[in-house]
């Protein structure tokens, strides 16, 4: 093999050095092992080609045997000739580039816990890759090149500048080169460094300022003679441009990036791009191809670059305090920059509005999210305040509507649809959502110029729906009307917005209609509503239960949110979790089960089961989903695998939210630990850690509601217990905390069984003595350790003697070295452990702190920290466990104990005087906690002052701060005290 080869050739070397005759011996020797090397390039090409073979048992042969040499030297160089050959296929070129990709990620850098698939990568091998990858870059086909781009950026993350001092240089003689292809891989090799400082603070960003320093002018001048052009590959090295520059800003604008000899020919360059208009004929007539057309992509990026100068560092109104290295900045920008970007996004939105031109939703998007901004601050406001009503109703309104691409998506995928326009996260970045936010923002931080405006040109848009003759009516507006005054709900119900008092009659007028309408996406258009009368209640009532039967699915879905205020069909929302997996409806389903719980508990073991098969089949779902990007070899952005683990911890919710509410009928509750069975097995046995929190809840309730451990519920524990152990690949000790519920109720109520199986104990110990020893966790999940223990002592008094001096010791090696303890809690959870072992066995105990030599250091440790003992529990368990002490005949005592004994009868006195005190506190916690959902008429007063509600706010000529800005300066000034 490769590795003996190597060895080998070392030899021979070393002979030839000394012995010229057996140099001359060995020349035939030589030619054979380049002979051999020259069949083993050809072998690792065959292996290559045969991980891709049909047949699943000669791709995994291929893959052990790949897995054999891959540590040989000499091995990647082998596989980047086969990535330029030219006699290589391209298929066994992707499979080369992707286990390169692989390779890299898993070895080029050794983690300080390496994992089971490290495998070193030889220094020849490191120094060949850096020497050609960028020629390889140049030769290799796109599919090829794509996944190289990957381990490039990884092996610059580590070595540059340091370890590949000339890589700067190299990317430079291609951005130079005066060939097109050539330019367009050093702009790609210049993103890939450029991205390893994108996150990075301004302490680690030294090396991005040569970066800039060098290259920006050439890229610059190299954007700006391509603004001309109008083919493919313009676009393309365009677009890159504009994401260097995009990664270069993304946390920090440097000194020499706000210098107006960068930031006038940037931003120029910028405004140029995107106010280029794209010739019609060589736009791509398919929607979904135009909205993926390279130029639009390119205007797209240029756009996001506009945007973050003006929104993060040049709008003076959204600065937050810890961002006055930028001030100046700022207030250059926005007098010099902000006024021409916000012209010429006027000028493309106004040809968008006549249709001279057409528009991605992606540049739509910035232009909403651009408007946004300029509101807020007093200059751009007064540019853009002439056109509001323009862009209300001409530019916002037309992107609310119900559109023929809405209506294409609703009839032929009905469940794409609804992830698409009802999941929050999947709306989030979207055109839609974006004006939305725009028009929220507008009406509330303008309110006094534009609110009244906008409320009566949705009443104009109404009024003529509600009287043109049915052929003339226009579904679609009457949709995007809805939708506003619905976005702005929240506005039109608050006392001073002159419009509330009139929002019953709306409804009855243009909402009710169209429960019954012809138009499905106009009998989707409604939402949970308040209603002074009980006809209006009844009738909105039975218009929606009535949508949950519709024939589309859509209107069904939206039917069940709309009842989160109306519980009551629980049968329609199950099957509909079967059709359409989302977390949001699983919200509306624990909400339905919380509120109903005692009609519910009847049909108990039927919804479970139901619950059951959903949950199993959303995972069956989940496992055949594609690979995750960035975690599998190919991207496939149809992976929707974590909206299933989402909706699959819905399911998991509304279970356990049917569990506590059942905690009465423990003959229910035994019945549904073998429904649930299934469920937990599945997720611990497959190791699906997104829902381990989820799982253990449900553990945890099972058995706290009957109060004991059915056999069901000790098989469980095997798995807890495995899972805890874990394997090469998930530790378990990383959801110690998300167990420990869970165990302590195996202890607590299995306690009988517990006692007499020594296997179960050792089990526990084990985990205990895991988590306090392990360095992978912190001091806060070591608590749990010290909890398990005082649940062990604490419950199987006079049965757990051999543990003692263990669990002792578990404590003390933290107390021996008490500054090593780093937070309080953790410090008291440890001293607690001892006593719970006086309080246990206080003969035992003091024996084993006296052969250890820790009596008198412990009690001295203890007395010193009495008064951090702050709960209820905690000033009992000293109470006890030092009467405990007072129990024992006085000569029984050690010496250093009985010459303090006095400062031991004081602080039991200490404790008692304090207990009445901590139980109070304890008391008006619980009661605060109850308190929480009282009342919320006074949280919504605040809330309308926080918008603005003041007329004295809400002044046309002052800058305004918007919610976001709010919040970062809000994180900003935590940031600041930590």
């Amino acid at each position: 093999n490769c590795t003996e080869i190597t060895e080998i050739a070392e030899f021979i070397k070393k002979q030839t050095a000394v012995n010229q005759e057996f140099a001359l011996t060995c020349f035939v020797i030589t030619r054979i092992l380049d002979h051999i090397y020259e069949m083993d390039s050809h072998n690792v090409y065959q292996l290559f080609s045969a991980t891709y073979d049909s047949d699943p048992n000669v791709q995994k042969q291929a893959e052990a045997q790949l897995k054999q040499v891959e540590a040989s030297p000499g091995f990647i160089p082998i596989l980047l000739q086969i990535l330029v050959s030219q006699d290589s296929n391209l298929e066994t070129k992707q499979a080369v580039a992707i286990y390169l990709k692989n390779r890299i990620r898993s070895s080029w850098v050794a983690d300080d816990t390496p994992a089971i698939n490290y495998v070193p990568i030889n220094p020849q091998d490191r120094d060949e890759f850096k020497k050609n990858i960028l020629h390889i870059l140049l030769a290799a086909p796109n599919a090829v090149r794509i996944q190289l781009l990957d381990p490039l950026s990884r092996v610059l993350d580590h070595d540059y500048p340091d370890n590949w001092p000339n890589y700067l240089s190299q990317v430079d003689a291609l951005l130079t080169s005066g060939d097109p292809r050539t330019a367009y891989i050093g702009l790609l090799a210049l993103h890939q460094v450029v991205k390893v400082y994108q996150w990075k603070s301004s302490e680690g960003r030294g090396p991005l300022a040569e970066i800039i320093q060098r290259s920006f002018a050439i890229i610059l001048q190299m954007g700006q003679g391509l603004l001309g052009e109008i083919n493919i590959d313009a676009a393309e090295m365009l677009r890159i441009i504009n994401k260097i520059y995009s990664s270069a800003t993304q946390y920090d604008l440097s000194e020499t990036l706000q210098d107006n000899n960068s930031i006038v020919p940037w931003v120029s360059f910028f405004q140029h791009l995107v106010e280029k208009d794209i010739p019609e004929e060589i736009i791509p007539n398919v929607l979904e191809e135009r909205q993926k057309f390279i130029w639009f992509r390119a205007q797209r990026w240029a756009c996001q670059n506009l945007n973050r100068l003006f929104q993060r560092y040049g709008n003076p109104a959204q600065l937050v305090s810890s961002s006055t290295k930028y001030a100046a900045f700022a207030e250059n920008f926005i007098r010099h920059f902000g006024t021409p970007i916000l012209h010429s996004y006027l000028r493309k939105t106004e040809k968008w509005i006549k249709k001279e031109i057409w528009l991605s939703n992606k540049i739509l998007f910035y232009f909403s999210e651009f408007f946004r901004d300029a509101i807020t601050h007093k200059i751009t406001w007064q540019i853009i305040k002439p056109y509001s009503e323009t862009l209300v109703s001409q530019y916002i309104f037309p992107q609310l509507c119900f559109s023929d691409e809405d209506e294409q998506l609703w009839t032929e995928d009905p469940v794409d649809y609804i992830h698409k326009k009802m999941d929050p996260l999947e709306d989030f970045n979207s055109h839609t959502a974006a004006a939305v936010s725009f028009l929220i923002d507008i009406a509330k931080l303008r309110k006094k110029y534009t609110f009244m405006g906008i409320m009566g040109f949705i009443n104009t848009i109404l009024t003529t729906y509600h009287d043109a003759p049915i052929d003339a009516k226009n579904p679609h507006h009457k949709d995007g009307a809805l939708k506003m005054i619905g976005c702005l709900s929240e506005m039109v119900m608050r006392k001073k917005s002159g419009v509330a008092h009139l929002m019953e009659g709306f409804l009855t007028t243009h909402v009710f209609p169209e429960f019954q309408s012809p138009y499905p996406f106009l009998r989707a258009r409604f939402d949970s509503l308040e209603f002074e009368q009980e006809s209006n209640l009844a009738i909105a009532f039975q218009g929606i239960t009535r949508c949950m039967s519709d024939d589309e699915l859509p209107v069904k879905v939206q039917a069940c949110l709309a009842l989160q205020s109306m519980i009551r069909h629980e049968t329609e929302l199950l099957d509909l979790t079967n059709q359409i997996d989302t977390d949001t409806l699983a919200s509306v389903m624990e909400e339905f089960v919380e509120a109903f719980s005692k009609e519910l508990s009847p049909f108990a073991i039927q919804l479970c089961e139901q619950l059951r098969n959903a949950f199993l089949r959303i995972m069956q779902d989940y496992q055949n989903a594609p690979a995750a990007p960035g975690n599998e070899d190919i991207y496939d952005p149809s992976y929707d695998g974590c909206e299933k683990t989402m909706a699959a911890a819905g399911v998991l919710k509304t279970i356990t939210t049917l569990i506590l509410s059942l905690e009465s009928t423990p003959e229910i509750l035994a019945q549904l630990e073998t429904i649930l069975l299934p469920i937990i097995r599945y997720t611990l046995e497959n190791a699906i850690t997104d829902l381990y929190d989820d799982i253990f809840d449900i553990i945890d309730s099972c058995t706290y509601s009957t109060k004991q451990i059915s056999p069901t519920m000790w098989g469980i524990f095997d798995l807890i217990y495995k899972t805890f152990k874990g394997d090469d690949t998930i530790s378990g000790i990383d959801y110690i905390e998300e167990m420990l519920p869970s165990l302590d109720n195996y202890i607590s109520y299995g306690t009988e069984i517990f006692v007499q199986n020594a296997d179960l104990q050792a089990r526990i110990y084990y985990i205990a003595e895991t988590v306090m020893n392990s360095d992978r966790i912190n001091e806060s999940e070591r608590v749990c350790a010290c909890k398990l223990i005082e649940s062990v002592l604490l419950n199987c008094r006079g049965y757990v003697d051999q543990y003692v001096g263990p669990f002792l010791g578990l404590g003390f090696r933290y107390l021996s070295d008490l500054p090593s303890i780093t937070t309080l809690p953790f410090k008291v959870y440890c001293i607690e452990i001892v006593i719970n072992c006086l309080y246990y066995n206080p003969v035992l105990t003091l024996r084993n702190l006296e052969e250890r030599g820790l009596t008198q250091a412990f009690f001295s440790i203890w007395f010193e920290h009495i008064d951090k003992f702050k709960r209820v529990h905690d000033k009992k368990l000293v109470i006890v466990a030092l009467c405990s002490l007072l129990e024992l005949p006085f000569e029984q005592l050690p010496p250093t104990l009985q010459a303090g004994w006095t400062q031991v009868l004081d602080g039991i006195l200490t404790v008692f005087r304090s207990l009445p005190k901590a139980e109070e506190n304890r008391e008006n916690l619980e009661k605060s906690y109850e308190d929480d959902d009282s009342d919320d008429s006074d949280e919504l007063e605040a809330l309308e002052k926080s918008y603005g509600e003041d007329d004295n706010v809400d002044n046309d000529d002052e800058n305004v701060v918007d919610e976001d800005t709010q919040y970062l300066e809000y994180l900003a000034q935590e940031f600041t005290k930590y």
